[in-house]
C-alpha cells in the first residue's frame, strides 16, 4: 500500500427488505454501543502467526511479479483456491494458486491480465469480490452461479507504468467453470469517477461483492486526495450500479487507527448482524479493523484494531497489515485470515489463524 448531531432523514423506498435513507445515518438509533462492539469483535481477536509468507513477493509462477497483494480465498473444484494480485513494475494482474491444506499454495497460472490499450483496465486488474453461495461467516466460501455463470468484481487502472495509477475504476467478470474468466462490461467500467461525489472524486479502488435478498451489494473504497473511505453501490444485473445516497458508509475518525484510510471492506453475516473486516490507516501504520451493522447501511467501527501492523515477530508486517481474506475450516474449527503483509521481507501474502496450527 503505497498510495498514499441532529439531521433530517429522507426515507427512500425499501429495496428487498432494506430501508435506504439519505442524510445523516451514523448518529442515529442504528449506532452500536461500546459494550456490544466489544462483545461482537471478541471472537476475532487473539490471532496466531504463521512464521512466513504463504505466498512470497515473487512466487514461482513465471509471471515475474515483484510483489503479491489482495488475497481472495474460496473453495472450488474440491480444492482451496486463492486469487492474488501481482505487480510486475507495469501494473496489476490477477493470478490463482491452489491448496489442499490452506497453508501450502501452488501457483496455478494467470487469471486476468491487462486490458486493451485505451481501456479503463489497461493498467491491470485485481479481483476483489466473488459471488458466494453463502456469506455466513462460517460458511464454506463456495462460488455461486447466477444466470448460469460465476461472477466476480475487480478493481482496475487505466495506465501501465506504475503502481495504482489514477483514476482507478471497477469492472465485472464472469466464468462458466470458475477457472477461465471473461470481462463483462466491454469498454465501460461498472463504477468510475464519472458521477462521483466529493469523497470519491479522485479514484475508485477495490470492490467487495455481496448478495442479499435478491440485491447485489458492492462495498468499495475510494479516494479524495490522500484520504480513503468506504461506500456502497447496488445492482440487480451486475453491470449497472447505483451509489447509495448516504455514502460513505464507513468514514475516517480523526485521531483513530483509520484517520486516513477506511478501505477494502469484506462483509459477512454473523448471527443477527453483519460484520465488516477492513483496513485502517492511522497512527503510523495500516491495521486490520472491524465494523458492524444491523442493516448493511449503518456501520459502527470498533476503535481498536483486531491486529496492528508490526505484530509479527519476524517483521513480516512491520510496515502494513491489510487487505484480508477470511475463511473458516469446520474440521479444525479455525479461521484462516490471509492478509497483505509488508515489511522487512517485501510485500507478500501472510497468514493469521484463530488457533495455533
Amino acid at each position: 500500500m503505497t498510495r498514499s448531531a441532529g439531521c433530517s432523514v429522507i426515507v427512500l423506498p425499501v429495496l428487498f427488505g432494506i430501508a435506504f435513507s439519505a442524510g445523516c445515518s451514523h448518529e442515529e438509533s442504528n449506532t452500536i454501543d461500546e459494550s456490544t462492539l466489544s462483545r461482537w469483535s471478541a471472537p476475532y481477536r487473539g490471532w496466531h502467526y504463521y512464521p512466513e509468507f504463504v505466498l512470497p513477493p515473487s512466487p514461482d509462477d513465471g509471471l515475474h511479479f515483484q510483489s503479491t497483494d489482495c488475497p481472495l480465498v474460496y473453495r472450488h473444484a474440491d480444492q482451496w483456491q486463492m486469487f492474488y494480485t501481482g505487480f510486475d513494475g507495469n501494473g496489476y494482474q490477477t493470478a490463482r494458486a491452489a491448496s489442499n491444506d490452506l497453508i501450502h499454495w501452488t501457483p496455478a497460472g494467470l487469471v486476468m491480465s491487462y486490458g486493451k490499450p485505451g481501456a479503463y483496465d489497461h493498467g491491470g486488474v485485481t479481483f476483489g469480490g466473488l459471488l458466494f453461495e453463502s456469506y455466513d461467516i462460517r460458511a464454506p466460501r463456495t462460488l455461486k452461479k447466477w444466470k448460469d455463470r460465476y461472477w466476480a468484481l475487480y478493481g482496475c487502472y487505466p495506465r501501465q507504468g506504475g503502481y495504482e495509477l489514477r483514476p482507478g475504476a471497477e469492472g465485472a467478470a464472469w466464468s462458466s467453470d470458475g477457472i477461465q474468466w471473461n470481462r463483462l462490461s466491454g469498454d465501460r467500467p461498472i463504477l468510475s469517477i464519472e458521477g462521483a461525489a466529493e469523497w470519491e472524486k479522485d479514484c475508485i479502488y477495490q470492490p467487495w461483492l455481496l448478495e442479499h435478498q435478491g440485491m447485489f451489494f458492492n462495498f468499495y473504497n475510494a479516494a479524495n486526495g490522500s484520504v480513503e473511505q468506504l461506500g456502497l453501490a447496488t445492482s440487480t444485473d451486475m453491470e449497472h450500479w447505483t451509489r447509495y445516497k448516504g455514502n460513505p458508509v464507513l468514514r475516517n475518525r480523526p485521531g483513530g487507527y483509520d484517520e486516513q484510510f477506511c478501505s477494502d471492506g469484506k462483509v459477512f453475516r454473523d448471527g443477527d448482524h453483519w460484520v465488516m473486516f477492513y483496513f485502517g490507516v492511522g497512527r503510523g501504520g495500516a491495521h486490520i479493523m472491524v465494523a458492524f451493522s444491523r442493516n448493511l447501511t449503518d456501520w459502527t467501527a470498533d476503535p481498536e484494531p483486531l491486529y496492528k501492523a508490526g505484530g509479527h515477530p519476524t517483521g513480516l508486517d512491520s510496515t502494513y497489515a491489510h487487505k484480508i481474506s477470511l475463511v473458516y475450516e469446520k474440521e479444525r474449527d479455525i479461521f484462516f485470515m490471509y492478509y497483505c503483509a509488508v515489511g522487512k521481507q517485501g510485500r507478500g501474502i501472510g497468514l493469521l489463524t484463530s488457533q495455533p496450527i
